[in-house]
């Protein structure tokens, strides 16, 4: 009985986390060329992964939002977004 009840809230606790999740395609639409990243984490949260490049005064990022079901990536030049991308995990084509 204790072990049906264990499994059960494991379960109910990964529909909740799958339903919570900020890493969608509606998400993904409301991201727009040209929007700031602050506007960006609003959206999405805080990214999963950066990387940041700063050459003769010109500063540009990477930033990837990784769920174990679907990623955006996302490029920026001067803190605004230049490049987007939608992929669900396992599909080869991008949405952009």
């Amino acid at each position: 009985m204790k072990q049906g009840f264990k499994i059960l809230l494991v379960i109910l606790l990964g529909l909740f986390l799958f339903a919570c999740s900020k890493i969608t395609q509606e998400n993904f639409d409301k991201i727009h060329i040209g929007m700031k990243k602050e506007e960006v984490v609003a959206i999405l949260g805080e990214p999963t992964n950066t990387e940041d490049i700063n050459i003769a005064g010109i500063s540009g990022s990477s930033a990837q939002w990784k769920t174990y079901e679907a990623e955006i990536d996302l490029q920026f030049l001067n803190g605004v977004v230049t490049v987007k991308s939608f992929s669900k995990v396992g599909d080869k084509s991008d949405k952009k």
